[in-house]
Order: C-alpha cells, then sequence, then structure tokens
C-alpha cells in the first residue's frame, strides 16, 4: 500500500454526500485539499440537484454533477458515470458516503488511489481503508470527514462550512422579498419547519404557528417560511390565515435561491436539517430543535442556540417516532420564542458571507 504522507496529488475527485446537510457539512474536505495540493486539479462529484450548492465554489476547478432516477441506475446512466470517470484519469478519490456503490464507480472509474471507510462490503474496492475514529459517536460529522484525509496528513485543521454565492444572486433575493413587502427596517426571521429524513426530526406544526404568531407581535418583523415540495402543504396549513408579513416561499425556490434568501434573515428557526446547515455555512445566526439526533454529531457547527431535551430515548435516529415523541413535546414554544428573540437582538455585525462579485 502507498504511504500518502509524501504524496503529491495532481487530480483529486471527491465523492460529496447525497444529502443537502451532509454535504455542506463536507465542504471542509475541499478546502482542506485545495490547501494542501494548491497546483493539483480538484474535482467535486456530486449528486444532482444537491451539486447547484457548488457551482460557483472558488475551491474547486469541477463540479462532477450526475443523476440516479432510481435506486438501480439505468444502464446509460451508468455508463455515462463511469465514462467520465475513466476520462478523468484521477490519481486520488475520496470517498465521504459510506456506500458500497461510491466505491464500486471509483474502482470501475480507473481512480488509482481510493480513500474511504470500510463497511458495507466495500473494503476489497479500496486501496486506503481508514480506520473510523474510535469516538465517531460523539463528534462532530464535519471531523468524521476530516479523518478521512488522515493518511495525506491532512484531519486536524479548524476549516469550517461554506458555500458561495453571487452578488447577483443575492440581489435577486433582495428584489424578491421587496416584492413581498419586505424593507430595510424589516428584522426577517426565517423557520424551516420540515427535514427531509423523516417527521421525528420535526417540531410540532401547531407550535411553529404559535411561535409565529408571537413574532408578528412585533410589527418590524417578517416571517419566512421555507421547505420543498414535499413540505409546502404542511407549511401553507401552518400559514393559513396569518399576517401578509408572513412569506410563504416552500416549495417555490431552487436551492442556490434557497440559500441566498437564507444568507438574508436575521435568525433562522429550523429543524436539524439541510436548511440549518446551509445557514450555518453562510453564517445566519440558527436556533436549531433537536430531537431524534445528535446536536453533538448533526449540530449547526456555528454559534447559535440548540433546544434539545434530556429524554432517555434520544437520540434514536428513527424516521418517525414509535411512541410518544416526548423529546420534541418537551420543546415549549415560549422559550422557542425567547431563543429567536434574544438572537435577532444580538449584534450581527460580524456576519461574513463569502459573496463574489
Amino acid at each position: 500500500m502507498i504511504d500518502l504522507s509524501k504524496f503529491k496529488p495532481k487530480n483529486i475527485i471527491v465523492r460529496m454526500p447525497n444529502w443537502v446537510g451532509d454535504m455542506v457539512m463536507a465542504t471542509p474536505v475541499l478546502t482542506d485539499l485545495r490547501n494542501a495540493f494548491p497546483d493539483a486539479k480538484l474535482t467535486a462529484m456530486c449528486r444532482a440537484p444537491i451539486s447547484d450548492l457548488l457551482q460557483e465554489d472558488v475551491e474547486i476547478d469541477e463540479l462532477f454533477s450526475f443523476t440516479k432516477s432510481s435506486r438501480l441506475v439505468r444502464r446509460d446512466e451508468k455508463k455515462n458515470i463511469l465514462d467520465r470517470l475513466r476520462r478523468g484519469g484521477y490519481d486520488l478519490g475520496i470517498l465521504l458516503p459510506a456506500t458500497f456503490s461510491s466505491a464500486w464507480w471509483f474502482w470501475q472509474g480507473g481512480v488509482k488511489i481510493r480513500v474511504g471507510y470500510g463497511g458495507a462490503g466495500r473494503q476489497p474496492l479500496l486501496t486506503h481503508c481508514v480506520e473510523k475514529p474510535e469516538h465517531i459517536q460523539s463528534q462532530h460529522l464535519v471531523k468524521t470527514y476530516k479523518h478521512l484525509l488522515s493518511p495525506l496528513g491532512l484531519d486536524n485543521s479548524d476549516t469550517k462550512t461554506r458555500l458561495y454565492l453571487k452578488e447577483k444572486e443575492l440581489e435577486l433575493a433582495k428584489v424578491l422579498l421587496s416584492q413581498h413587502g419586505v424593507q430595510p427596517h424589516h428584522k426577517i426571521v426565517g423557520i424551516n419547519p420540515g427535514a427531509a429524513y423523516g417527521s421525528a426530526k420535526c417540531w410540532l406544526p401547531e407550535r411553529f404557528r404559535e411561535v409565529t404568531m408571537r413574532l408578528l407581535e412585533d410589527k418590524d418583523v417578517i416571517v419566512v417560511y421555507f421547505g420543498d415540495l414535499i413540505t409546502s402543504k404542511l407549511v401553507k396549513e401552518v400559514c393559513q390565515g396569518l399576517s401578509t408579513r408572513v412569506i410563504n416561499m416552500a416549495g417555490l425556490t431552487s436551492l442556490r435561491e434557497l440559500a441566498c434568501l437564507i444568507s438574508l434573515c436575521d435568525v433562522l428557526l429550523t429543524n436539524d436539517s439541510g436548511p440549518m446547515h446551509i445557514a450555518g455555512a453562510l453564517d445566519t445566526p440558527i436556533v436549531a430543535l433537536f430531537g431524534s439526533t445528535s446536536s453533538i454529531i448533526t449540530g449547526p457547527g456555528r454559534d447559535g442556540v440548540i433546544l434539545q431535551k434530556p429524554v432517555a430515548c434520544s437520540p434514536c435516529y428513527r424516521r418517525t417516532c414509535p411512541i410518544d415523541f416526548r423529546c420534541m413535546k418537551q420543546i415549549e414554544v415560549d422559550e422557542v420564542y425567547k431563543a429567536i428573540m434574544k438572537t435577532l437582538h444580538q449584534d450581527s455585525s460580524s456576519k461574513k458571507l463569502h459573496i463574489l462579485s
């Protein structure tokens, strides 16, 4: 096995994770590789449409975006992916997803050095199988991803998650908000009541509505709801009959538009979700509600408020709660409201975005 401690790759490909939040938490790996190998070509391989979030990333040279229409990839899609990998001539591949298929693609695609965690029967497909960290259940996922760079001696950085937005995109987002009545003096509270993984991650819809009604007592507050097409019906029900100062954007934005709008929020109230990590990467203050998952492993990773109750069955990592949903029901409207208001009145002058002209 080649010793990678002194290896100088010329053509690197990183297989990014398949979930929005996980993909964002993996961005420090791209930063660390770019810093360590400034002259190497760096490619991020990412599933569409999640790959859109990396479209303007200045730290990569190429975005390898691909689609999978079903669990069993169609023959033409499979051929296109393999052909592109083979043409790439990659001498180093970092596999962030711990799936058999991701390792199989790199093996079949001729990536010379393939680094990843074992498990899922994929160890024979790797040239360098990294042992999982001893404390993997008590450390943040960002650190777990970075540990995959340990054979290269790059696993001790303090780099943070980040996303790059273009100034033109932000201006369009500001225009969109102004068309809904948002003025410069308004304080914008974003609310993301859903989570792709399942309902066990989600606070009760009626409580999101209660918090919204309390926030609207302040005439300078505008509330913007976010969500995908799947959660758009739920969001519509939550917003039904509320003030015109409640803007429902659920199901109406692309991922990049969502990121721009989140970057303009003064605070985001959210479950453990992709939008939470987008907010963290853009330095938008966060009030995060955790129930079935661990804030230690997938917390925002930035300064913010995390509300999670110490119930015996949490974290369970289930998609739906099989009992009484005590982890989320114990989070009260009043404490969420107070956390938002406290965050709104904190100094946000230090916020820094990766804005490109």
